[in-house]
């Protein structure tokens, strides 16, 4: 409780990021150069920005392309009492063809290099949280809906 008697608020920051293909099916992973696991492309949105906006600004800045990004695939609600509440979204990218492919330049040097793996290897490539978010991801692009994540782990709605 504040001064006023009234509970403080949940301050989550919030982050977004795009979900690639390639032809094949397999996930696009980035490995950061600032951080020692694999990750999709994205990052934090930026005060008057939407998490769509930060989603198509961030592949730019990362990725040097700019790819039709699609509808919103999961969101993911994931408390820290270490980095704090954060709220995560993950819009769906597409399939990235050759060309696109092609022009792919590492521009803010956030990024030293891209793969695609299967969705089955995530969990040995991925923190466990973002494998599972990915996972969800993938189902939710194939089953055309949204999927509501606490941690994650998917959330039964009703």
């Amino acid at each position: 409780m504040n001064d006023q008697g009234v509970p403080p608020f949940a301050r989550a920051r919030a982050a977004s990021g795009a979900l690639f293909l390639d032809d094949r099916g397999r996930v696009l992973l980035v490995r950061p150069t600032y951080k020692p696991f694999m990750d999709i492309p994205g990052g934090c949105v930026e005060p008057g920005e939407t998490p769509y906006e930060a989603c198509i600004r961030e592949v730019q800045e990362e990725l040097g392309i700019r790819p039709a990004i699609g509808r919103l695939l999961v969101v993911d609600w994931s408390p820290s009492p270490k980095a704090g509440d954060r709220v995560l979204f993950v819009f769906d990218g597409g399939t990235l063809d050759d060309a696109l492919l092609r022009q792919i330049r590492f521009v803010d040097k956030e990024l030293s290099a891209y793969e695609f793996h299967s969705v089955e290897e995530l969990d040995g490539l991925l923190i466990e949280r973002l494998a599972r978010r990915l996972k969800a991801a993938v189902t939710a692009r194939e089953l055309g809906r949204i999927i509501y994540l606490e941690h994650g782990q998917a959330i039964p709605v009703e």
